[in-house]
């Protein structure tokens, strides 16, 4: 019997991936000391190396972002040079990995982030509900601290810096976290961005901090190493007017297409609605790279999605955490381990690098 599109080599801009399947980027809070990768965070990457793309876990491009308890960063020297066991475990596994710059702006406690750094947004705007912290148990979410021109150019160009240093450490490639409510995200929606310059107010203007982040990346390492996320109408835009956020979406895809980016990464958290069916279909018109589609798959419907051509790559997140073989699970229609959300966020190798490789008798 032919094997199906989902298992073959797929060619993503100068690199071949064994599949169309990614692994999704999972926040799984296991960096110690400054936010430093580790040991076991290399483990945990070289098991999933036959995911024909990983993409690994949001990591700061600078202190500021730093939102969460126990996140990596990717700003400095020594956290370029921790992050090297990690893609060598991969690549001498046969795998490819990328990297998601996850800046969290205003998702952030000052308890979290190192001494000198704030919570930054658009505009001094609140996230609503409560957040974790090192200390403090769980604390509402405070005023960010309104970025500056000066300081949104200074942000663009942490993430250059941090692109250049995944580079270094031997990344395929970075990805854009410009999702599910964090930093460039927070630029987007007009609920989160009050700003009166250049990057707030029009579509063309709360775009732009994105656009100059990945244009500037792609000026850093180039364009086939430079892919971004997005997650149009799943959950962080639901403040906003639908209309103009399908606008938004639909113009920010297609000057994305003009940059040349490597791929589109499609989140969908939630349930499916008329919004998401409003501007999702119309990706595939505007956007000529490769698409990637998130968001709670199985194998069928990740082998339904590719056979309608509307995306070229599906990614799973949560399966691949008790799995590292997944792909050769499905391959060979083997059982999945059910998820355990116990060992989901550290501290230490349970629930992280203890599951089993399946064995077939």
């Amino acid at each position: 019997m032919q094997q199906h599109t989902i298992f073959e080599p797929y060619q993503l801009g100068d690199i071949q991936l064994t599949s169309r399947i990614a692994m999704a980027p999972l926040t799984r809070c296991r960096a110690v000391d400054s936010n430093t990768p580790n040991p076991l965070m290399a483990e945990y990457y070289g098991q999933r190396a036959s995911a024909g793309l990983i993409i690994a876990e949001g990591t700061s491009p600078s202190p500021n972002g730093l939102g969460y308890t126990n996140i990596p960063g990717a700003y400095n020297e020594l956290q370029a040079e921790a992050w090297k066991a990690s893609t060598q475990a991969v690549h001498d596994n046969g795998g490819r990995i990328f990297l998601q710059i996850m800046h969290t702006g205003r998702i952030a406690h000052a308890n979290n982030l190192p001494e000198g750094a704030a919570v930054v947004g658009p505009s001094a705007i609140a996230q609503e509900g409560k957040i974790s912290t090192y200390t403090e148990g769980r604390q509402p979410y405070p005023i960010p601290k309104a970025l500056s021109t000066a300081e949104v150019q200074a942000t663009i160009q942490e993430y250059v810096h941090s692109a250049k240093l995944c580079d270094q450490a031997g990344f395929d490639g970075i990805e854009i976290h410009c999702a599910h409510g964090y930093l460039p995200n927070q630029f987007l929606c007009p609920s989160r961005n009050q700003r009166t310059d250049q990057y707030g107010g029009s579509i063309e203007n709360r775009c732009r901090f994105v656009l100059e982040i990945v244009e500037q990346c792609i000026k850093a390492i180039g364009a086939n190493k430079v892919g971004i996320r997005i997650s149009p109408f799943s959950y962080a835009d639901s403040q906003d007017d639908p209309q103009l956020m399908v606008a938004t979406y639909q113009y920010l895809a297609q000057q994305l297409n003009n940059l040349g980016v490597v791929f589109l990464h499609l989140s969908n958290m939630g349930e499916w609605n008329e919004n998401k069916a409003a501007v999702w279909p119309s990706f595939r018109q505007l956007f000529k790279g490769t698409i990637i589609q998130c968001g709670d798959l199985d194998l069928n419907s990740a082998k339904e999605l590719l056979d309608s051509q509307q995306v070229d790559m599906v990614a799973f997140g949560r399966d691949f955490i008790g799995n590292p073989d997944l792909v050769e699970r499905f391959k060979n229609n083997w059982p999945i381990t059910e998820r355990n959300k116990e060992g989901w966020y550290g501290p230490d190798e349970k629930g992280y690098t203890d599951y089993a490789f399946y064995e077939a008798n």
